[in-house]
């Protein structure tokens, strides 16, 4: 312990599961506070008096920061910023820091896994089997759904930071061939084609971009139009660039080879979602988990404790206000 800062977790469950070494984090405090989660009522309570917050999820608003005049570090433990009121936070002096690339190589095999399961049509397979088809099959092989070869095809990038650069090399790997796609709001360049340029060229789309205003339902009907009859979509980035109406359509109507995403609109889905329906074709659904690896997310504890050391020394970084 280098001081006597108290600091509180508000949701320590939603980053360790028993596996993490918090030791990092534990030893730049003279006090830390766990707690699984956080109800927006108790926010206030369990924050007075300390001078760090820790949150992933739980929202810190301008109604709780300005209860907590003692408040003078807030660490998200994750890249999303949106559960805290930025300018609030900036108007008392507070600093913000997130974490950033700590989920690189884990998302990255977990789109490649999606991408390999649609094109091997693994969830058919061991239904298949599952449902006794091939012990009942008269020859020794079943190939009841069509497997397609990633190699030689082409896959689309919608965001080509550290984790797009990361599939892109994975999928180079499998000997795909791989084409930049431009993204709205952004100035353009020589090597990022327009959606209406790339769509059509594209046997496989990867989306790995942010969700703002430009963005949002970045692909929607007219874009999955354009897109070759059997391609494929995998989205690990966030659930609001895809119209999910129109996917759910795409997909009935065969129109795409099939689809995966990690991400829905809105997490956990309570209210239900379009894409859960159960007579949707060819779609994989995984529970944003792709980002879980136990790597990954002791990546996050190493980035608070960086984080942290360096406000102290009056140079931070990862700051977002």
């Amino acid at each position: 312990m280098t001081n006597s800062l108290r600091a509180v977790f508000l949701d320590h469950a939603s980053l360790d599961l028993g596996d993490l070494d918090l030791t990092p984090l534990r030893q730049q405090f003279a006090e830390l506070e766990l707690h699984d989660q956080t109800g927006h009522r108790d926010v206030v309570g369990r924050l007075r008096g300390a001078q760090v917050a820790i949150s992933n999820k739980v929202t810190i608003d301008a109604a709780a920061i300005a209860e907590l005049p003692d408040l003078k570090l807030i660490l998200v433990s994750a890249t999303g910023t949106n559960n805290i009121d930025l300018a609030a936070a900036r108007a008392r002096g507070i600093t913000v820091c997130n974490c950033q690339g700590y989920g690189t190589p884990s998302v990255a095999q977990h789109t490649l896994m999606l991408l390999l399961n649609l094109a091997t049509r693994f969830v058919d397979y061991r239904e298949a089997v599952r449902q006794d088809h091939w012990q009942k099959a008269t020859q020794f092989c079943l190939l009841d759904f069509p497997i397609v070869e990633l190699e030689g095809k082409t896959l689309g990038l919608l965001g080509h930071g550290e984790l797009g650069s990361a599939v892109a090399r994975l999928a180079e790997a499998f000997g795909m061939r791989v084409l930049l796609g431009a993204l709205p709001g952004r100035p353009p360049r020589a090597d990022r084609l327009p959606l209406a340029e790339l769509l059509p060229q594209v046997d496989a789309l990867t989306l790995h971009c942010p969700l703002n205003e430009h963005t949002r339902n970045l692909i929607d009907a007219e874009q999955l139009a354009l897109m070759k009859p059997g391609a494929f979509l995998v989205n690990t980035a966030r659930g609001g660039l895809v119209n999910e109406h129109a996917l759910a359509d795409a997909l009935r109507s065969g129109h795409l080879g099939g689809a995966a995403t990690d991400v829905l609109t809105q997490e956990p889905p309570k209210d239900g979602n379009p894409l859960l329906a159960v007579d949707i074709p060819r779609l994989i659904v995984t529970p944003h988990n792709a980002w879980g690896s136990r790597e990954a997310r002791q990546r996050i504890v190493v980035q608070m404790a960086e984080n942290l050391e360096a406000w102290l020394k009056e140079t931070p970084r990862r700051t977002v206000s």
